[in-house]
């Protein structure tokens, strides 16, 4: 009868060990091949007529379907109005600029696409030789580092702008924490009666030091923390650059003190290989702006 027992037991654990592997295994699965859409409304006063605006980030080389075919039909789902990329298409530790080029092609006629540099851009341009900024412009997206584009949508005037940075408030000069070059660029670029979405790729300080509410942003666009990578069920992301385990602010809409204000931060495609994405669906960022009634 003990002996029954056992065998009973064991049989539990085994089955048990097995629906575990079969739910990790699952949820690694869709959190590299399956695609999620995340909508957002921002309201503002600024416009008198919706835009739409898809954001990608953080491909680091990942592919949707042959050559990126599942993501580019999401994105032309989605009618956008504008692309906004906000960094690390490719990944630095891979010779290869081919699956970013490639979809930047595809999503090329869609919108009008703008791209800003991510830490792995920088690290490529830096290990490789290569300017990332005449290759995304080749394949027909705009490039914005330290610099903004005024442009019209639907006859909404817009004022789009990338930095790679971390955005200190010029607060923090005195206290030699923020960058001179970052701030005198901040500046010039908020100084605009337009509506303005800045593509920044760090999110830390936008929200830690609490720069959505120091900066006279409409709406930054960021990414890099991949909505925490791991995500821990009733938890959330396990981990995110700087700020560290457990960080509770790792994917959606932050906003400024006044509400007036917001920062948009996704959860991204890809990861990097040390560290794969779980229970963490890739994610299209779509935002309609409205005009506030």
């Amino acid at each position: 009868m003990k002996g029954r027992t056992n065998k009973v037991r064991i049989i539990i654990v085994f089955l048990v060990m097995i629906c575990f592997g079969t739910f990790i295994g699952y949820e690694y699965y869709i959190s590299k091949y399956h695609l999620t859409t995340t909508h957002y409304e921002i309201q503002t006063e600024k416009l008198d007529q919706s835009i739409r605006i898809v954001q990608l980030t953080d491909l680091h080389n990942s592919e949707f379907g042959t050559e990126n075919a599942d993501l580019v039909k999401c994105v032309k789902e989605q009618k956008p109005d504008l692309i906004l990329i906000t960094g690390d298409l490719l990944d630095f530790n891979e010779k290869r600029t081919d699956i970013a080029v490639n979809l930047l092609r595809q999503l090329d006629g869609i919108a009008p696409i703008y791209v800003s540099y991510g830490n792995h851009e920088k690290e490529y341009e830096t290990r490789y030789g290569e300017d990332m900024t005449v290759l995304f412009e080749k394949a027909g997206a705009e490039v914005l580092e330290y610099s903004y584009k005024d442009i019209e949508v639907k006859g909404q005037k817009l004022r789009i702008g990338g930095i790679y940075g971390y955005c200190v408030p010029e607060s923090f000069l005195k206290t030699d924490e923020a960058d001179p070059e970052e701030c005198a660029f901040l500046s010039e670029f908020q100084d605009t009666d337009r509506y303005s979405m800045l593509l920044c790729h760090m999110p830390y300080c936008w929200i830690v030091n609490d720069a959505i509410s120091s900066w006279d942003v409409d709406c930054v666009l960021t990414g890099h923390v991949h909505g925490g990578q791991i995500r821990l069920p009733f938890i959330g992301g396990l981990y995110a650059p700087d700020q560290g385990l457990f960080p509770g602010e790792e994917a959606g809409l932050y906003a400024s003190k006044d509400h007036k204000k917001v920062m948009v931060l996704s959860r991204g495609l890809g990861s990097t290989e040390k560290i794969p994405r779980w229970n963490n669906v890739p994610e299209v960022v779509t935002v309609d702006i409205e005009p506030r009634d």
